[in-house]
């Protein structure tokens, strides 16, 4: 029972301006929200403390903003769209197996009205789902029921004699796609899962991975650079309050162990960018049933560096892109040792 369902059962009127609030903001009256919330407030509360910290103590940096304002402009700048990447990223879909289903449905739904219409032959191509198998385009002709629709399609991606059963999600009822998993803090299956951030409020996956690194990526450059700031301001008044000393030195101490934090994450993400894994799959790699069987310095969905970094920066426009899982001939090509002629033919990136 939520706490505005205690206030109405209360009697009296003193839950009524609790009742009002939830009535302007109703995200307020789910814990789960309201949590959610909490913790993008202390987030920007803990940025705008940090900042203001500085240019409340700092004379200098008053004075150097008079004198160099492109260097506080800049600064300042990149505070805003730390922030900014910060909201984008939690208000992002991370691509929800139930909603990869509904646009196959519908674009199946509009094909058959298409077709109904213009009588045209079945073998026609309008209305067909575009689906990103390993990066290439391969249209598909989503004919019958939904429900076979979407099956067809999540088996094609599978090696043969895979049950369907094994791929349903007791929790969804839908058949998973390689690489799902089903978010029990979302309560919902996400494409190419990788973990659910508390301090975003949401999952990461295929449709928000790359917004997530840029916002790592962001934080960190952003934390480095004040923490810059705060060394320079004690260096030059060591001998001024104590007590300013004081709280800027416990600033800095909390701010250097986010600092680690932060490269450690940024440097786990970059890694698995590179390799093209998640991070379910790279600690839970002996329980997901397609990767048991893989060794374990082989990167089943790998295509090359280069190419996953390609296809991770600039082809995310696509939130239901899936990946077919690779037969046992390429798994045996993946697991062949480097050699000298590898090495010069750049066999890692390509």
């Amino acid at each position: 029972m939520t706490i505005g369902n205690v206030c109405r059962s209360l009697p009296g009127s003193s839950c009524r301006p609790l009742d009002r609030c939830y009535r302007f903001l109703p995200c307020l009256s789910d814990p789960a929200r309201r949590s959610a919330l909490g913790l993008k407030v202390a987030l920007v509360m803990l940025h705008l403390i940090y900042v203001g910290m500085l240019f409340l103590f700092d004379g200098g940096l008053i004075e150097k903003t008079k004198r160099e304002p492109w260097y506080t402009a800049i600064y300042l700048t990149l505070f805003v769209a730390t922030l900014v990447q910060y909201f984008v990223t939690s208000a992002s879909s991370p691509g929800f197996v139930l909603d990869a289903m509904r646009a196959v449905n519908e674009s199946n739904t509009i094909f058959r009205k298409a077709l109904v219409a213009s009588k045209q032959p079945a073998s026609s191509k309008n209305g067909n789902v575009v689906v990103t198998v390993e990066g290439s385009q391969m249209a598909r002709s989503l004919l019958g029921s939904n429900a076979t629709s979407w099956t067809k399609l999540v088996m094609d991606l599978y090696p043969p004699g895979t049950s369907v059963r094994s791929l349903t999600c007791s929790y969804c009822n839908v058949e998973q796609p390689p690489r799902s998993k089903h978010c029990h803090d979302c309560d919902k299956c996400v494409l190419q899962f990788d973990h659910h951030c508390v301090w975003l409020g949401t999952c990461i996956g295929l449709g928000n991975h790359c917004k997530f690194w840029w916002y790592i990526c962001e934080e960190t450059s952003l934390c480095l650079w004040t923490g810059v700031m705060y060394i320079t301001y004690l260096k030059e008044n060591i001998s001024s309050a104590w007590w300013k000393d004081a709280i800027v030195i416990l600033l800095l101490v909390t701010l250097s162990i986010s600092i680690i934090f932060l490269l450690l994450l940024l440097l786990f993400h970059s890694y698995l960018v590179l390799t093209n894994q998640t991070t379910y799959e790279l600690v839970r790699r002996r329980r997901i049933p397609y990767l048991r069987g893989v060794p374990e310095r082989v990167y089943p969905f790998s295509k090359g560096a280069c190419r996953n970094l390609y296809e991770f920066c600039c082809l995310r426009s696509s939130k239901y892109r899936m990946e077919r899982l690779p037969t046992a001939q390429e798994l045996e090509e993946k697991s062949r040792p480097y050699t000298i002629c590898d090495v010069v033919t750049c066999r890692c990136c390509c």
